[in-house]
């Protein structure tokens, strides 16, 4: 365990054991750093670290990536790097290490701040004038097998200032609520500022509109998983919480194949989910290849087939109830 400072306040925190969550390509864990290629860029070379231990005035969980295309991420702390690896904004990763590690018990200069109580206040759509600004150019998720027809049913943009894809995110009404940013150099990405947290959503579930869906982690997936053929939703990231459950209860959905990705994280959420979810709806266990990280790579090696055979191989799990409709699969 290790001391970083999250919110001004001293954490400890088991580094290696969050990092040990993810693939990482090219591994070598030494006793005091892990060199990996980058998880930011499409890299095959050890340019990245990050330190296991503390070291000089430089805390444990912060990195470097020799490669980097820009300054911001060219080095780091922990948060900012788990932030990227779990898919969520900082400040969702900083309420997962708090509600994980808690503050240190045995360091005698803590201040505390107490918790403020406040009312929750409606969040309010953004304006869909908000995506005026991007253009139609689908060059990029083609090349990673989406094709425009799915990307457009999807409202798939493109930011030529950033270059970076856009993918809007909505509620069950079609109402815009957040907006994703995805670089197209690396793997960078942002979410709009004043947004919805993706935390409060289910990507997707404005098209949801058959009994059955995919469940994966990330946007591309899903739309991996539509180009496929299949209904899809995401929920963001390596964490599944009661208000995404109540949204997919709400929902026409009966059944759900959950496709996450091939890593430690990506079994925990499986584990969360069929959890969560067990006596609502049907849960089925669905998995790619083992050589893919998900479903997207997957898709470009093998194409269509590789998702759809996941899918004829996917396991039922049994459940306490199911709602009493007929069960289907299909886009």
């Amino acid at each position: 365990m290790a001391t970083i400072h999250i919110r001004n306040q001293p954490v400890e925190v088991d580094v290696e054991a969050e990092l040990r969550e993810f693939n990482w390509t090219r591994p070598r864990w030494t006793g005091d750093k892990l060199l990996a290629a980058s998880p930011f860029r499409y890299d095959q070379t050890p340019s990245f670290f990050v330190r296991l231990e503390p070291y000089g005035d430089y805390p444990a969980g912060t990195w470097s990536d020799s490669g980097a295309y820009d300054s911001e991420w060219a080095s780091g702390g922990l948060v900012k790097l788990l932030s990227f690896l779990r898919n969520e904004t900082y400040g969702e990763t900083e309420e997962y290490l708090l509600n994980t590690y808690g503050f240190s018990q045995d360091t005698t200069d803590i201040k505390l701040i107490p918790p403020r109580l406040k009312v929750q206040q409606a969040r309010q759509p953004l304006a869909e004038a908000e995506l005026s600004e991007f253009t139609t150019d689908y060059t990029y998720l083609e090349s990673r097998g989406i094709s425009k027809e799915v990307q457009a049913e999807a409202g798939v943009l493109f930011d030529a200032k950033s270059r970076a894809v856009v993918i809007p995110w909505l509620d069950a009404n079609g109402r815009l609520r957040s907006v994703k940013f995805r670089t197209v150099r690396g793997k960078m990405f942002w979410y709009h500022r004043g947004a919805t947290p993706v935390r409060e959503l289910v990507y997707g579930i404005e098209s949801a509109k058959h009994k059955t869906a995919i469940l994966c982690e990330a946007e591309i997936d899903a739309l991996s998983w539509r180009q496929a053929g299949y209904a899809a939703i995401a929920v963001g990231g390596a964490n599944f919480n009661g208000v995404q459950a109540d949204i997919i209860k709400r929902s026409p959905i009966e059944e759900l194949v959950i496709a996450t990705d091939n890593d430690k994280a990506g079994e925990k959420l499986r584990e969360q989910v069929e959890r969560v979810m067990s006596g609502h709806v049907r849960v089925r266990q669905a998995y790619v290849d083992a050589e893919f990280k998900d479903a997207n790579e997957a898709l470009v090696r093998y194409g269509e087939y590789a998702l759809r055979n996941a899918v004829d191989k996917s396991e039922v799990r049994p459940l306490l109830s199911v709602k009493p409709r007929s069960l289907s699969l299909g886009k």
